[in-house]
């Protein structure tokens, strides 16, 4: 929960005092000169969506290409993705991998439903499983929607019924197996209206 920011200034500088309550902690951060606020209050102008949608086209661009593509020189794009990596609207850099030249070939989607309160210990396991790369609490029949990617159909299976049926608390799995993939991945800033 956020409680309103409360500006106050001295004669030389501008600074702004942002108070959180963070799980019930109150959390004190102060902005000289309004530094970082932007992002922390994710007021964000048209040049860092395209700062970002550019970075999601290709990050390993040049801040120099960078720059040149949003119409800012150099220096003042470096410090706007800093701002963006420092704020947490940027969380890192990857490779996109095609994950079928390794020889993962089966992406499933298992519908978990737990039969007690588990889900602490449930969630700790998931994120430590390797083949699992995502997984959501859902609204509906399942407790969780989890994406699986195995080699084959014999991995798939051996992932059900030793690893995943095994989890704390699992009561029922149902998997639906993808066939084809239609629409591997979009970007995000493309879901900004």
């Amino acid at each position: 929960m956020r409680v309103t920011g409360v500006i106050f200034t001295t004669t030389a500088t501008i600074a702004i005092r942002w108070i959180e309550l963070d799980y019930g902690d109150i959390v004190e951060r102060t902005f000289p000169n309004g530094a970082g606020l932007r992002n922390k209050r994710n007021d964000m102008d048209k040049i860092d969506h395209r700062i970002l949608a550019s970075l999601e086209e290709d990050a390993r661009q040049s801040f120099a290409e960078l720059g040149e593509q949003v119409g800012l020189s150099k220096t003042p794009c470096w410090q706007r993705v800093r701002d963006l990596e420092r704020s947490g609207v940027i969380r890192g850099y990857r490779a996109e991998i095609d994950s079928a030249q390794l020889g993962l070939q089966v992406e499933a989607f298992v519908h978990v439903t737990l039969s007690s309160v588990q889900h602490v210990e449930f969630e700790a396991a998931v994120i430590q499983h390797p083949a699992v790369l995502q997984c959501f609490t859902t609204a509906g029949q399942a407790d969780y929607l989890m994406h699986v990617l195995v080699a084959g159909i014999r991995e798939l299976d051996s992932l059900l019924r030793l690893e995943i049926s095994q989890m704390p608390g699992v009561q029922r799995i149902e998997t639906t197996v993808c066939m084809k993939t239609i629409k591997h991945r979009s970007a995000i800033t493309g879901c900004l209206r």
